[in-house]
């Protein structure tokens, strides 16, 4: 199952936004490990997971990754989990079935 997954390092106060086909404690536990070679997660060894989205597609997964990452807002990761239907209107908007 796709997934966007959100991480936040509280050290640094800053938010990591990725996408996997796997489950997304496992890509936190390989970003701790220093397993990526992503130089900004890689320094960080108190990645907590913050928000996890189910997708229904990679296509969607990478869809709404970038979205995330476009908005370059902490207030809006955050709203993310505050407000599930932020979430569920990502979803409706980037349905993508197909990958």
């Amino acid at each position: 199952m796709p997934y966007v997954y959100v991480l936040y390092s509280p050290s640094k106060n800053a938010f990591y936004t990725g996408a996997t086909t796997g489950e997304p404690a496992e890509s936190l536990k390989k970003h701790i490990d220093g397993y990526y070679e992503n130089k900004f997660t890689r320094k960080v060894k108190d990645w907590e997971l913050f928000v996890q989205i189910e997708c229904v597609s990679m296509k969607q997964a990478m869809q709404i990754e970038k979205h995330i990452k476009k908005m370059k807002s902490k207030i809006y990761i955050a709203n993310l989990r505050t407000f599930p239907e932020i979430i569920e209107n990502l979803k409706l908007k980037y349905f993508a079935p197909d990958s």
